[in-house]
């Protein structure tokens, strides 16, 4: 429960403790600052307070967005000011400077008294989040006059036609902002008044596609057309989840991350069923779909790394970051531009229409061929930026592109060396080329690979040596995925046994995850622990365990010992993340909601 404290002189005909309550607070009335103090510190040190002026005249929802939000420790909206459990105390020393300062009924102030708090929390450097009330209508009236004025305002906008037009993403792709978010929208606001939670509708989503990718699996044509509508509707639920999180202001930390982790699960839990569906009919496209996943994980790679390492760059400017934001204030183009690069939208269309019409091996065909376009597009871009901006980038930025590496025990130790200047991006590119070409141009059970694979791991090393703040530094990560999962998808192919890709698909997922798991949680709370990345090896030890493996064993023992590896990875890396992520929740970690790129 909330508590909201009412200041000043009651208004009659207020609606305003109805519109309070509607909200989940239990309102309190209090006759000076010193009273508000008083009831402030009577209350439960968990609980989140809000201040607010009875003369308040506006929408329910600018409410609901000035003081319910959870990412913020503080919040306000003219008339309305909130505080979390960890900005209570600044807000009782806010109280406390206001009656030190005159104390006497809150009502002759000419200023609405949660402004002048609002105030104070900024003075002593406590973030206040003011949100965009665009035409929500949020005033605090000194006379009839005006608060007629307010009122004929607040008659004139239907704050819930608002609410449902914001809880869309202001940023998305073509597909989805025209082809989903239309009705979805509605969907949200039907599973909000049904107390459903967004992470009851992530879940649905996940069930959705998982049995997609059983009807994919069946390989017969009423289950292509049943996995395509299903993997569909399974992203309408994907989009009402963050719309029902947008329209009712559900945001968590533990939601944002089962939304972002169940994306990757479901797209390669597909991946997966389609090629069980094509070995039923005889066609063995393991290969094409642990390429497409290698090939989707690597865009995303690009996607993190590039933007850690300009997070926070200073004198960021460059011709063309210019040109770009001179193409997105065209129509036709931003449009372009976001199609282009297959955001998850446009992608899932994609799978699903070729899924229900062709054969799995169309589908992974022109999915490889549309997501490296894409990649090609994106890279390039980024790579021209980063050449043509003048920008330097902070220790944090460093620090993101190191835990990204993920560098294990053998690179570690050579990272104590002093690296090569300006180098990082070149020694990760040779040392990872080198291991995936020569796995791929010897024969299976050769040496060589295994010699590649110690050199992957000195120039491994060597790349991470030093400061990761160089212009082109936020390649290393992309590269050192693309070694290690090419590795591994190489030497499973040349094995040629039954069951050698489906345990290399199983292995570079599992890894994928771990990868996935440290950009959420460098995104919103912290890095992995050090021990977790030694535990499963790193990057550079699990490639040289692979190559190791595929010199030593035979075809099917190789196979076995893939799975293996693929299983303890998967129990060490799923049993740490769900521990940490369900005891941050519990811990009260700051909400989140990413409203970032397409994924």
């Amino acid at each position: 429960m909330s508590t909201a404290i009412l200041t000043g002189q009651p208004v009659p005909g207020s609606p305003l403790e109805g519109d309070l309550r509607s909200l989940g607070f239990d309102v309190r009335t209090a006759r000076d600052a010193a009273d508000a103090e008083t009831l402030v510190r009577a209350l439960p040190a968990d609980q989140r307070v809000a201040v607010v002026d009875t003369r308040f005249v506006g929408h329910v929802h600018a409410l609901r967005l000035g003081l319910t939000d959870p990412r913020f420790a503080a919040a306000a909206v003219p008339g309305a000011v909130t505080a979390k459990p960890e900005a209570r105390g600044a807000l009782t020393r806010a109280l406390r400077t206001a009656v030190g300062a005159g104390g006497g009924p809150v009502a002759v102030v000419p200023d609405a008294v949660p402004d002048q708090l609002a105030r104070a929390l900024e003075a002593s450097d406590v973030d206040v989040y003011r949100p965009e009330l665009g035409t929500l209508v949020a005033a605090v009236p000194t006379d009839p006059e005006t608060r007629n004025a307010a009122r004929q305002a607040v008659a004139a906008v239907d704050d819930e036609t608002v609410r449902l037009r914001s809880a869309v993403k202001a940023r998305d792709g073509f597909f989805t902002t025209y082809c989903i978010s239309p009705y979805s929208r509605y969907l949200a606001r039907w599973c909000a008044r049904r107390g459903l939670t967004p992470n009851q509708v992530t879940t649905a989503s996940l069930l959705v596609a998982l049995i997609a990718a059983g009807c994919a699996a069946t390989g017969t044509r009423g289950g292509f057309v049943a996995a395509g509508l299903l993997l569909l509707f399974s992203f309408v639920l994907d989009c009402t989840d963050g719309q029902l999180a947008r329209y009712s202001l559900q945001y968590s930390t533990l939601g944002a991350w089962l939304d972002a982790t169940f994306d990757r699960a479901k797209e390669y839990a597909y991946y997966a069923g389609l090629a069980l569906g094509a070995a039923r009919g005889g066609d063995d496209v393991w290969a094409l779909a642990l390429g497409a996943m290698i090939l989707q994980t690597c865009r995303h790679v690009v996607d993190f790394s590039f933007n850690e390492a300009n997070h926070d760059a200073t004198a960021n400017t460059s011709p063309t970051a210019a040109l770009s934001d001179k193409l997105d204030s065209r129509g036709w183009t931003v449009w372009a531009r976001r199609m282009i690069v297959l955001p998850i939208g446009e992608r899932w269309a994609l799978i699903a229409v070729l899924t229900a019409l062709t054969t799995p091996r169309v589908t992974f065909v022109v999915l490889l061929i549309g997501c490296g376009l894409a990649a090609c597009y994106t890279t390039a871009g980024r790579v021209l930026r980063s050449l043509t901006r003048r920008a330097e980038r902070t220790d944090r930025a460093a620090t993101a592109l190191a835990d990204l590496a993920d560098t294990g025990p053998f690179a570690g130790a050579l990272a104590t060396l002093r690296g090569l200047p300006g180098l990082a991006p070149a020694l990760a590119l040779a040392g990872g080329a080198a291991v995936v070409a020569t796995s791929a141009l010897t024969s299976f059970g050769s040496p060589w690979p295994v010699i590649a694979a110690a050199g992957y791991v000195v120039t491994s090393g060597l790349a991470v040596a030093r400061p990761l703040k160089g212009a082109l530094d936020w390649l290393v990560p992309p590269f050192l995925r693309a070694a290690e999962y090419g590795t591994v998808l190489v030497l499973a192919a040349k094995a040629d046994v039954n069951g050698a890709l489906p345990a290399a698909f199983g292995l570079v997922a599992a890894v994928a995850y771990h990868h996935y798991d440290t950009v959420y949680r460098i995104r919103g709370v912290v890095a992995p622990p050090r021990w977790l990345v030694r535990v499963i090896g790193g990057h550079e030890g699990r490639t040289f365990a692979v190559t190791v493996a595929a010199a030593l064993l035979t075809n099917t023992d190789f196979t076995v010992a893939l799975t293996a590896l693929a299983v303890a990875v998967a129990l060490v890396v799923l049993v740490e993340s769900i521990h940490f992520w369900v005891t941050a929740h519990n811990r009260g970690a700051p909400a989140v909601h990413d409203e970032g790129e397409p994924a």
